[in-house]
């Protein structure tokens, strides 16, 4: 496929991990032949099915589905990147909730996608970094596959994204909006204009189809650029302020919230053993 490239990671007897990256270049279409999750972390695309279309950004699990075809088309450019992670098909069998698969045979997601939580964010990139160092070893990274699976299945720590097609539609444009220009520091207003509705409107369905305020949607999309570029950065204070946070602090402060740890902190966990 043309401007599309993938790196195996990791591969053992129960888990696999690849790490994708797509230039954006136009659209293209593929057909799984294995059920598995994908986890972007970078850019954002949107991906069109038989009945469905959705919008795939980092802090989201999606699920490819054996034997499903599907189109993927970049709205924003920058491409893409994302992990994929293969669970031997008995033992996902065992991690997927019965609420979240298709009744009949086979192993086969209901849900397009989940929104999940912070901790499994940072697990991606934790699991991406020290796969690309070369630092965790083949138990260690199996590990924290798994865990990350687990996770981002589990009732407790996901949302599931679900609304009428015009509220979907609209929160949908908002997320393009926010992509196009992660560093901006957006106002309401602007947002609102841009999506064609009144801010009160744009805040209310947001909230509603999201289950979070969209001024934390576009804190965590800047907080998992973040995640994705710490090993880039030697100085975090540009880091903070490419991002479009007003001071070092600020950004730090929003890190250490979120993750549980500071940014220098996450470094030194991901990329120095």
């Amino acid at each position: 496929m043309s401007g599309f490239t993938t790196t195996l990671l990791l591969k053992t007897p129960t888990v696999a991990v690849h790490d994708m990256c797509c230039r954006g270049d136009g659209q293209h279409e593929h057909l799984d032949d294995v059920t598995h999750l994908v986890f972007p972390y970078r850019g954002i695309y949107v991906r069109h099915l038989a009945n469905a279309a959705v919008v795939a950004e980092a802090g989201q699990v999606l699920f490819f589905n054996a034997g499903e075809s599907d189109r993927i088309s970049h709205p924003v450019p920058g491409g893409d990147r994302s992990l994929a992670v293969f669970v031997e098909e008995g033992m996902l069998g065992e991690l997927a909730p019965k609420a979240l698969r298709r009744e009949g045979t086979g192993l086969v997601f209901r849900q397009r996608r989940l929104r999940i939580d912070a901790r499994a964010q940072a697990l991606v990139a934790l699991l991406r970094h020290s796969l690309r160092e070369k630092i965790a070893e083949s138990l260690e990274a199996e590990s924290l596959a798994l865990t990350l699976v687990q996770r981002s299945l589990g009732p407790r720590t996901t949302h599931a994204v679900g609304a009428s097609a015009g509220r979907q539609h609209l929160v949908d444009r908002t997320k393009l909006v926010l992509a196009s220009d992660l560093s901006r520091r957006w106002a309401l207003a602007d947002i609102a204009a841009e999506v064609g509705v009144s801010p009160v409107y744009l805040t209310q369905v947001f909230q509603q189809v999201e289950g979070l305020p969209l001024y934390r949607y576009q804190l965590r999309l800047r907080l998992a650029r973040a995640l994705d570029l710490l090993a880039q950065y030697d100085d975090l204070s540009k880091l903070s302020l490419d991002l479009g946070f007003s001071s070092h602090s600020h950004f730090s402060a929003a890190f250490q919230r979120t993750y549980g740890r500071s940014p220098s902190e996450f470094r030194q966990s991901a990329l120095q053993r």
